[in-house]
């Protein structure tokens, strides 16, 4: 509880524990924010992944379908 002070006693004793409730708090907050931030990079990395892959495929395709233009191309008719 506080010092004596000319503020009821109450208030002095409620604003105290909310303090302390917000300290005791902070631990598994910061904790949580670590994890929000771990999940979204880890989720980003996947996004990333997902849309090189999918550049290849397409840079493989076009690679595939000159080559093959080329090759129909290069017949003698």
């Amino acid at each position: 509880m506080a010092f004596p002070t000319p503020v009821n006693e109450l208030i002095t004793d409620s604003v105290s524990q909310a303090n302390l409730q917000v300290i005791g708090s902070a631990p598994s907050i910061a904790m949580a924010d670590l994890y929000q931030a771990s999940a979204q990079a880890l989720a980003l990395a996947a996004h990333n992944a997902v849309q090189a892959q999918q550049q290849l495929n397409i840079t493989s395709q076009a690679a595939t379908s000159a080559g093959v233009a080329l090759i129909l191309a290069a017949v003698p008719k």
